[in-house]
């Protein structure tokens, strides 16, 4: 009786048999690969990233309105230019990544302009962080520095000529170039809600962080009507003494100058404050110990204020407050330039700083005094035991 198996491997080890098989395999490695790079060339194109209706309804729209689309030259370019990288590997991973993009149209994620703009900044910051990651290349694939003649640049354009020497890249300062900028300060502003509804964490913690400025009472007032007689900074960092309600009774430590005293400031020489007092106030102040300031003869004096204030002023969360911090200086200083980093700057340069950038940002009154504590907190000359060090 004839052994099947035998028969079945004299059939396939056959001149014939192999000669067939492996001209087969050839043309499915041909069709396959001439297939996949016809698919790849067919879904790198701007007609095919428009086919999906959130990407025609709304990116194509805004980006028809820019001189990337239309311009005096006619040179445009179009989704993939700026999108999908030029060929290597580096193509590949985008090909792939961008199965995220197709199961999203599918789930209906940003199906519609309400959820688009609800993900803008989400997506922003995703494209922003590769064009970061890779030193803006796609934009560097048409514009170069060597080719730039910045004598006939507007003015404006020729300052950011140093940018190229510090190592700068385009996206630092070139965002919504092709679409709409998002709403910078959604990102912040729900972490903030977030720290705000946590605020019932307070009740158990020792230390506590301002998260606006308030009303500080030398005694426990009646209701939160009655007027304060100082007002605490934000980010500053409170020890809780005592809890009555809604009310705690808080100690905060800091420095006051010689005739100024009725500021508390973090450290000594440092115009970073933590309270603003009344006369009577500064009256209460717990008084530790006096020095002279080596670098210009002023006395200083540390002291422990004890005062009152509402629970919900503050939080406990360390790691929120520094992530509402990093993401408001992002969102302020960080769309039309490159933000350098807080410790580039020493804690009273900052004031200044931001005073002269003040009217460049939307950042309310409250949301300015949060940013410049933040800052001065980070700055080079400041100990790293800070809440947001």
């Amino acid at each position: 009786m004839t052994n099947p198996l035998k028969a079945a491997f004299r059939f396939l080890t056959r001149p014939a048999t192999i000669g067939i098989v492996g001209g087969a395999g050839v043309l499915v490695g041909v069709f396959g690969f001439v297939g996949f790079h016809t698919a790849l060339e067919k879904t790198t194109t701007t007609e095919f990233c428009v086919s999906c209706h959130s990407m025609a309804d709304n990116n194509f729209e805004e980006y028809k309105q820019t001189v990337h689309y239309k311009n005096p030259s006619g040179v445009r370019a179009g989704c993939p230019d700026c999108h999908v990288p030029k060929g290597g590997l580096e193509l590949y991973q985008a090909k792939l990544l961008a199965a995220k993009d197709v199961w999203s149209e599918i789930a209906g994620t940003i199906d519609t302009r309400e959820k688009f703009n609800s993900e803008r900044l989400r997506m922003a910051k995703t494209v922003w962080a590769t064009m970061k990651a890779n030193d803006s290349a796609q934009c560097r694939s048409c514009h170069s520095y060597d080719a730039m003649d910045f004598e006939h640049q507007r003015p404006k354009a020729v300052k950011m000529r140093q940018a190229a020497k510090d190592g700068g890249t385009c996206i630092d300062c070139h965002k919504g170039i092709a679409h709409e900028l998002p709403d910078m300060s959604s990102g912040y502003k729900s972490i903030y809600a977030s720290l705000t509804s946590g605020a019932k964490d307070n009740q158990s913690a020792k230390v506590l962080y301002a998260l606006a400025s308030a009303n500080l009472y030398a005694e426990k007032p009646a209701d939160d009507a009655a007027k304060g007689d100082g007002n605490i900074m934000p980010l500053t960092q409170v020890t809780v003494l005592e809890k009555d309600g809604d009310w705690i009774k808080v100690g905060i430590d800091g420095w006051m100058q010689e005739g100024m005293e009725r500021a508390l400031v973090k450290e000594m020489g440092r115009r970073l404050f933590l309270a603003v007092m009344s006369a009577d106030m500064v009256k209460g102040i717990e008084v530790q110990e006096t020095q002279k300031d080596a670098d210009t003869g002023l006395n200083w004096t540390e002291g422990r204020l004890t005062a009152w204030a509402k629970i919900d002023t503050f939080t406990s969360d360390r790691n929120g407050i520094t992530s509402y911090g990093d993401e408001m200086y992002i969102a302020a200083c960080g769309t039309c330039h490159s933000a350098p980093l807080p410790g580039h700057f020493l804690a009273n340069q900052w004031a200044g700083v931001m005073k002269d950038m003040k009217t460049n940002t939307t950042l309310s009154a409250e949301e300015y005094r949060f940013l410049l504590s933040y800052l001065q907190l980070n700055a080079k000359d400041m100990p790293k035991d800070s809440p947001d060090a």
